[in-house]
């Protein structure tokens, strides 16, 4: 008797080893390369009688998408911040809600180095200039800002603020921090950091990077109070997510001159699950000659997307065998349940 596999969705196209290594398992469907990803409004159709999804940022996975799948048992979340997917939805249908904690990391922080300089010495600027035949050879344009000598102020030291304050160590820059918990006096010492309140952060710093997750408690933490309370020509830099930051208040103090530049990764339009979360990004922050933008290219190093595809296909094997995956954001009830 032929025993069917499981049915496994994968919402975004993935490397062939990780497709390979679903098919040892399960019964996989996968966008091709050209498709990149499913529709979000096809998603739940095609998990409807799957076992395992495997999800990414362009997803968002509520109660309402949960009752459409009565036969899922994990979401497997190809990221570390998990605010478009309802842990506690998951955990009252039984479905296992995994994430990949680890590997975003490193590539998130060279990108937020990258974004850093970019906006201070007005890369893109320069290169638009030379791209329109605007470069007669040197002069004396587009002077900007450096890193050797400067504040920079980091909202957020986690993870991913201890791997960015690691990467400016470097620059020569005195580099402040703001988080709810305090980091030991040995790891203040390695970094070169110093902690205050953020208010005390936005009073010193010539930049200001966000590495925050989003929460009711993070959204628009940084805003036009905020802003009002750094010096006029300070940057700031958004890599945690886009919600964190105020973008109205960014493009009023863009706008007035308060803000030397914003750079930023990710935007408010990706937090699908906010209500009355903006439907783009706002028109005045594109067209703003002192913003620096790429498109959520935080983890986009491609051996990193192999790596966390497979931890997150890795988890989805885990949780059908019947075991605990390794990186569960919830406890599903009931838990444990026999393997189909």
């Amino acid at each position: 008797m032929t025993v069917s596999k499981p049915r496994v969705v994968v919402t975004h196209w993935v490397h062939p080893e990780v497709a390979g290594y679903l098919a040892g398992f399960s019964d996989a469907l996968i966008p091709s390369p050209e498709e990149g990803v499913f529709p979000p409004g096809q998603v739940a159709d095609l998990a409807a009688g799957a076992d395992g999804l495997i999800a990414c940022m362009a997803d968002r996975v509520d109660d309402a998408f949960l009752a459409r799948c009565p036969r899922l048992r994990v979401v497997s979340a190809t990221l570390k911040g998990y605010d478009n997917f309802d842990a506690g939805a998951c955990t009252r249908r039984g479905v296992w809600l995994t994430i990949v904690p680890d590997a975003i990391i490193a590539p998130t922080a060279e990108l937020a180095i990258g974004l850093t300089i970019g906006l201070m010495r007005k890369i893109a600027a320069g290169d638009a200039r030379i791209r329109r035949g605007d470069f007669p050879g040197w002069r004396p344009q587009l002077y900007g800002a450096g890193l050797s000598g400067a504040t920079v102020g980091i909202a957020g030291m986690g993870q991913l603020g201890q791997a960015i304050a690691r990467r400016l160590a470097g620059f020569e820059a005195q580099i402040a921090y703001s988080d709810e918990h305090r980091l030991e006096a040995r790891t203040e010492q390695a970094l070169s950091v110093s902690r205050h309140s953020l208010e005390q952060v936005a009073d010193i710093s010539d930049v200001l990077i966000a590495a925050l997750p989003l929460t009711s408690r993070t959204r628009h933490l940084i805003n036009s109070g905020l802003i009002r309370r750094m010096h006029p020509g300070a940057f700031v830099v958004n890599v945690g997510r886009g919600s964190v930051v105020d973008e109205d208040a960014i493009a009023e103090a863009l706008d007035s001159g308060r803000l030397g530049g914003y750079a930023a990764d990710v935007f408010a339009m990706e937090d699908w699950m906010l209500p009355g979360h903006p439907a783009a990004i706002p028109g005045r922050l594109l067209r703003h000659p002192r913003t620096l933008f790429t498109p959520h290219l935080g983890s986009a190093v491609d051996d990193v997307r192999r790596q966390m595809s497979l931890q997150a296909a890795r988890q989805v094997r885990q949780v059908l065998d019947g075991n605990r995956p390794d990186h569960a954001v919830n406890l599903p009830e009931p838990w444990p349940r026999a393997p189909r």
